[in-house]
Order: structure tokens, then sequence, then C-alpha cells
């Protein structure tokens, strides 16, 4: 029997067992203790299977450069999803003004500014310019934790507007990167099925807007550009993405002047496991007390 599609049930659940904290804007809300001990041990998990790949660790602020998010063309594709930081930077008599528009209930944002910054939409975004000019003959491989921003509030709580990603980022050659991302779908699948999780990898696009997005989906499925790791958290028909790899091929090192030993534009490719995610799958498999979940998944975690 398939699991019925039911993002409310899940968010009654998980606000019962005092896992995630309503804050009463849809894709936003507040993690509980128990939520946060087991992210922190997934991952841990992964940074145990990741050791001796020699990635560099860096962390990065949930917000960015603009220039950054501009040069990326992350708005060519994705507009819908970007936020961007405004502030306020008027007089006296705008601020009267301002306080005045927000006691009464009017509008008050055009008295804002855009600032230099924006939202982190995706959490590769920060370490692309970090590679620019030529990178070593061995490549580069970069390891993060980064807070993203996405602008689309559901009432699904697998699908936030802010939320953490584990994040590896693979630069060098075209053979080089794609081999790294094959060794790590697999590695993926292995950790999440390790954990008694039922997941499984297939094809997938990038939600690109508009009618020429539809076309930029297509090609990036026809070419096999993204993969993506799913588990049943709300529906077998509809299983949720947990983790994602995404090949690049020289996009970025075009956009960030990233280059091979050889002078050739250096390839890159991103690998992401959504932490709220697949913490919410295994309290949707397991149940919502950790202490009755299977003895294996616990010695991994627990370990």
């Amino acid at each position: 029997m398939s699991i019925d599609f039911s993002p409310e049930g899940l968010t009654d659940d998980l606000v019962a067992a005092g896992h995630i904290i309503p804050v009463g804007v849809q894709g936003i809300f507040g993690r509980g203790p128990v939520f946060e001990d087991v992210l922190r041990r997934f991952d841990d998990y992964v940074s145990r299977v990741a050791a001796n790949d020699g990635a560099v660790k860096m962390s990065f602020p949930p917000c960015l450069d603009r220039k950054v998010l501009e040069r990326s063309e992350y708005l060519d594709s994705f507009p819908q999803l970007a936020g961007t930081i405004f502030s306020f930077t008027g007089n006296e008599a705008q601020h009267k003004e301002l306080i005045e528009n927000v006691h009464e209930g009017r509008p008050w944002t055009h008295l804002q500014t855009m600032t230099a910054v924006c939202l982190t939409p995706a959490a590769c975004y920060p370490v692309y310019p970090s590679f620019t000019g030529t990178v070593p003959a061995e490549g580069r491989l970069v390891d993060m934790q980064n807070w993203v921003f996405r602008n689309e509030p559901s009432p699904e709580p697998t699908r936030m507007q802010s939320f953490r990603v584990r994040e590896f980022v693979r630069v060098g050659t075209p053979d080089m990167v794609v081999a790294w991302r094959d060794i790590w779908l697999q590695r993926g699948l292995d950790i999440l099925k390790s954990l008694g999780l039922p997941a499984h990898s297939d094809v997938a696009s990038d939600p690109f807007f508009g009618r020429g997005g539809r076309m930029l989906a297509a090609n990036q499925r026809e070419q096999q550009l993204k993969f993506e790791v799913l588990v049943p958290v709300i529906s077998e028909a509809k299983p949720t993405a947990v983790c994602s790899f995404n090949y690049h091929q020289d996009h970025f090192g075009k956009l960030f002047e990233i280059y091979q030993q050889n002078g050739e534009l250096a390839h890159t490719a991103c690998l992401g496991f959504g932490l709220e995610r697949i913490v919410m799958a295994l309290f949707k498999t397991h149940g919502m007390q950790p202490e009755n979940w299977p003895q294996a998944t616990r010695d991994l975690l627990w370990s």
C-alpha cells in the first residue's frame, strides 16, 4: 500500500513530538533538540565516510555577495527562488514615515534599498570565486555545511524556505569530476540505505523558470547532468529528493575563470545532502522516537 500524500499529517507528527516548532510562516520553523541531535549525528556519519577524501573544510555565512549571484546566472534560470536583502538607508523624515506605515498596516518596503548581499540560493555558490585561476593538477575538493534560502513557501514540511545542506564541490578535469560524481552517487545511496531508508536514485532536473526553462530541464535530463537520491517521506508515488548531484560541465569554470593545468576551462560538480529532509525521512520511516529505531540505524548514528 502506498503512503498517502499528507504533508499536514507529517507536520502534525513532527510538531507533536517537539521536533519542529511552527513560527507562523510556511517553510520556516524551529528545530527541537532531538531533531538537531539526529541532524548532527547524520552529518558526522557523512564526515566519517568522507574522512579519507582530502577535502578542504570551509564555512560560509547564509548570505552571499550579490555580484556573485548576478555573475552565476542564477537569476537567468531561477528568479522565482532568489531572496535579495533590502535595508533602510533613509533620513529621519523617512524613518518617521516608515514607523507610521508599519504601525498603521500600510506598505513600507518602498522605503528600503537593495543591499550588496543576498541570501545564499545554493550551498555551493559561495566557493566558486575562490577557485578563480588555475587549479592544481589533482583538482580541488571542498566540504561545507551551508544554510540555503529558496522562496517557495509550502505546507509540505520537506519543502522549506530555509534549510541546511552538507555540500561537497569538486573541480578539475571532466574525467576527474565525473568519476568523483559517480563514486559519491553510490556512496550516497549506501549511506541512506545503511540507515534503513528505502532510497533509490534517478535522473532529475532543476526547476528552471518559464517556457525556456522547460527546454533547459529537458536538456539537463537528456545529458544526465543531475541525479537525485529519493526517499518516500510523504508519498511513495512522489518520493522526496534528499540528496542531489549536479555536473555543471564548464559552466562555473567559464563564469568564474577557473582553469585546468592545460589552460582549458575546469569542470565542476557538487553533491548536496539535504540535512533536514534526511532527518524527516528517518522520523517518517522509523518513527518519531529515535530510541525505538532499528539497532543497526542507531549503531551507525550513535557510534
